[in-house]
């Protein structure tokens, strides 16, 4: 093969590495909550989450109709299985489906129309923790945050009462865009 081919080559195999790459997306998943929640992605699986910590989740561009979203009150066995009491995903750790109402949802998708990204924070499927995002990405630099008390301000007859835990309200009326996830505590 001659020097031009070879060079060829590498030069596309560069070009698509390159826009590959410039066009994933990575998510600081952290919780300030004052308690342990475990954090789910679809795609991207789940973990948890003790006060502070955080979990970083690089997502692949193009990825469509994806969720994160935080699970409370879970327990899980040595093997990932086991049960949330807001938004456990078919009782396993690692989650494979999106996760069962009430819970609170961060909402995206990469590189769709017109190469754009389309992210939102969303209390379709109820709501379970309060959330921010924030962009870290070049030349936007919004905080947005939804951290009213949400559970303290819902009607009665809207809310789930769960064992050992405050009563969740079931539905929300809006959807709030952002763009880095948080779990907040309120205060």
């Amino acid at each position: 093969m001659s020097f031009f081919k070879v060079l060829l080559s590498f030069f596309f195999l560069f070009i698509a590495l390159h826009l590959n790459l410039a066009s994933a997306a990575t998510f600081d998943i952290r919780n300030n909550c004052p308690y342990t929640v475990w954090a789910a992605a679809k795609p991207g699986g789940g973990r948890r989450l003790d006060r502070g910590q955080n979990w970083v989740l690089n997502v692949n561009p193009g990825t469509a109709e994806a969720r994160i979203w935080a699970r409370t009150n879970c327990q899980f066995d040595g093997a990932g299985r086991g049960k949330c009491q807001t938004g456990d995903c078919g009782g396993l750790l690692q989650c494979q489906a999106y996760g069962v109402p009430p819970n609170t949802l961060a909402e995206f998708a990469l590189n769709q129309f017109m190469n754009l990204d389309f992210i939102d924070i969303s209390n379709i499927d109820g709501f379970n923790v309060p959330m921010e995002f924030s962009s870290v990405s070049g030349g936007c630099n919004r905080v947005i945050r939804c951290t009213a008390d949400i559970v303290g301000q819902c009607p009665n007859q809207l809310k789930i009462h769960l064992h050992q835990s405050p009563p969740f309200p079931i539905s929300g009326p809006s959807s709030l865009y952002f763009l880095s996830l948080i779990f907040l505590a309120i205060s």
